[in-house]
Parts: C-alpha cells; structure tokens; sequence
C-alpha cells in the first residue's frame, strides 16, 4: 500500500509535526487505492454418493424390549438336613443328566436303611414261623373235619382245633402286612439314602454356585442353579394397550446388542395370560434359533409387525454424530455440503427414520466415511 505525501514548504519542527499527522491520518483513512482480496474458491470433493430423500412406505411394527432368558432352568435344593460333604462342579461347567453335584453327610440315613432292611429281615422270618404254623394248623382242621363228619371227636374238640388254624392264619396274615411294612421302611429309608447326592435334572450348564463344602443344606434352600444352553427365549414386554398387535405362532425380528445388533428371526410361543399390576405389560415369550454365543440375562428387542406407514430414511453411513446429536450432510443446488441437524428414530436393515430436519427432495451424502465436508463442494457418482 502507498500514501502519497503532499509537498510542504514549512521547514522546521513545526513542519514536520504538521507532516507526521497528515501521515497518521491517512493511514487511518485507508488513503491508498488497495484491492479487495477475492474470496478462495471453495475445495472441491469428488466421488462423493448422493441420495434425494423421499417419503415411501415403510413396514411398521411394535418394538417391545426384553431379556432373554433360558426356555428350561431350575434352581437346585436338598430335601433332608445335612452337612455338604462335596460340591463338585462350578460355574460355567457343563453336566450331565444323573451327574452328581453335590454330596450331602448321609450318616443318618445310612443307619435308618440298616435297620429298616435288619427289620425286613426279621419279618420275613417272622413270615415263614407264621406259614409252617399255619400250614401244620391247616393240616389238623382237615384230619378233624373228616373225623368230625365220621363223628369220631366230639364237637368241642372240632372247634378247638378250627380256632386254633384261625389263630394261626391271622398270625400269617399280620407277619406278612408286617414284612410289607418292613419293605416300605426300607424304600423310605433307601430314597433317604438318595437325598443326599443331588443330581442334574437335565443336560445343561451351571450358571450358580452358592454353597461350598462345610456348608449346612436344609430343605428348600437353593444350592445351585443351572439352565440349558440350547434353547432359549427372549421375555419382552409389551403395553397392555398394545398387547393386541402380538399374534401367537407368528414369526418376528429379533435384535440382541450383545450378538453385534445382528437380526434374529424368532417365533413367539407364548403370551403370558396376566399383565404385570405394576408396570401394566404382558410378558410375551418368542423362541429365539440356536446360536453358540447366546447367553441368559442379556438384553434384546422384539419387533411386532403391524402394518405399514410413510417414513423417510436414509442410510446409517449418512449420519455424523456432534455428541449427543445427530446430523447429515445436505447439498445446495451450489453444490456446497452443510451440516444440518436431524432427529432420528428407529434404524432397521442398514436405515435410520429421519423424524425431523429433512425435506423431500434434499440431496444427502449417503456414506460420510469420517471425512470433513462442510462449506465444500461435493461432486456425486
């Protein structure tokens, strides 16, 4: 930049201050004829995908959130009072239908089956005096009847005789009751004897431990608890006032996070009859297909179809996230990208519904790829 002084004759300190304020005020004044900078062309980006939003049908549908649960568990507990002796299996590890878990002390019922088995012994010693008494008793009635009909004895003695094979028919019978009673004490004491090995019920896997060795089990009290990791079921609840969109044996979508939001396709076999008083849902139960790398207790999401409705979409790979919030790249009919801010909805298939903040016929970048493309022109495929 130039500023042209204007000659001066004044010589001397008055001349030169005169000069040196003219100067400061032409700076000040903008005195040259400076050009404006032109404004830098804006970076052009090519190859970029471009897609024109626009309303369309989409499929709607119920989504009800849920946990999935194994289709067959059970919680482990004793039937007698004991000291646990053993606990051979821990958490994670696969069992066995029969397999033993866990041993309980079974001193007791140990010696309750020794004596019950010495008392059906008794008995049936018992029952065979009985028999061979009774059978010798049977033997005299006959040879006194016969002499009783010739009238050889006298009918008193008949009748000692007939009373004393009574006598010893009831003594049979109450030996033979007695060695039944004998047989039940053993099988009571013998399924005693069995209490104390508890057993998986069904192949499976143990999910809980609770008791160690040393520890005193009493009846009711959870020891273990296992489930079978082949089948399971997601438990969703849904609204009482959308309870109505859930048909039984119908196919629907199912998405666990923890399998990556892959897309499952499960069939719903039961809807719990009662609703929750508290919350006011239904529990509705959909088979889940088999998967290795399914676990209980985790998080999923069911999707009841129920029609269809206008939506907007665009992909997920258009969308950029400032934080909390989520937004697109539009393109102006100048060909420069701008950000704008979006509400977005549910996503399915690789889409996202835009709820707000997009037009019909806007021009998005559909595949963003992390790059910086605001205030830049963007040339499409």
């Amino acid at each position: 930049m130039k500023c042209l002084l204007p000659p001066f004759r004044q010589s001397g300190v008055e001349g030169w201050s005169t000069r040196i304020l003219l100067a400061i005020a032409l700076l000040l004044t903008g005195c040259s004829s400076e050009k404006k900078n032109e404004a830098a062309a804006p970076e052009v980006v090519h190859g970029v995908k471009l897609i024109t939003t626009q309303r369309a049908m989409q499929p709607d549908y119920l989504e009800a959130t849920g946990t999935v649960r194994a289709a067959q568990s059970a919680q482990l507990s004793s039937q007698m009072m004991g000291t646990i002796t053993s606990v051979s299996v821990h958490e994670g590890e696969a069992v066995r239908r029969g397999q033993v878990l866990i041993s309980i002390d079974a001193a007791q019922p140990h010696a309750a089956y020794q004596s019950a088995t010495a008392g059906l012994q008794a008995s049936k010693q018992a029952v065979a005096a009985a028999d061979a008494d009774y059978a010798l008793a049977e033997a005299t009635m006959k040879r006194y009847q016969s002499l009783y009909e010739k009238k050889s004895v006298s009918p008193q003695e008949y009748d000692e005789v007939k009373t004393r094979t009574e006598a010893a028919k009831a003594r049979r019978d109450a030996a033979q009751a007695g060695t039944a009673q004998s047989e039940a004490a053993v099988t009571e004491s013998s399924t005693s004897v069995g209490f104390s090995k508890i057993r998986a019920p069904f192949d499976g896997l143990i999910t809980a431990k609770l008791v160690d060795r040393g520890a005193m089990a009493a009846p009711g009290v959870p020891l273990l608890a296992m489930e079978d990791p082949s089948h399971f079921r997601l438990e969703a609840n849904v609204d009482e006032s959308q309870i109505g969109v859930v048909k039984t044996g119908e196919t629907v979508g199912v998405v666990i996070d923890s399998l990556g939001g892959q897309a499952l396709s499960g069939k719903v076999v039961q809807i719990v009859p009662a609703a929750d008083p508290g919350s006011r849902t239904f529990t509705v139960k959909v088979e889940l297909p088999a998967n290795p790398m399914m676990r209980s207790g985790v998080f999923g999401r069911a999707r009841f179809p129920r029609g269809e409705r206008e939506s907007m979409t665009v992909p997920q790979t258009a969308l950029v996230q400032r934080g909390q919030l989520d937004a697109v790249y539009v393109v102006s009919q100048d060909g420069l990208a701008r950000l704008r801010y979006i509400t977005v909805g549910r996503g399915t298939g690789g889409n996202v519904e835009v709820l707000s903040g997009l037009n019909d016929g806007d021009r998005v970048v559909a595949q963003v790829d992390g790059r910086e493309l605001g205030g830049k022109r963007v040339e499409g495929q």
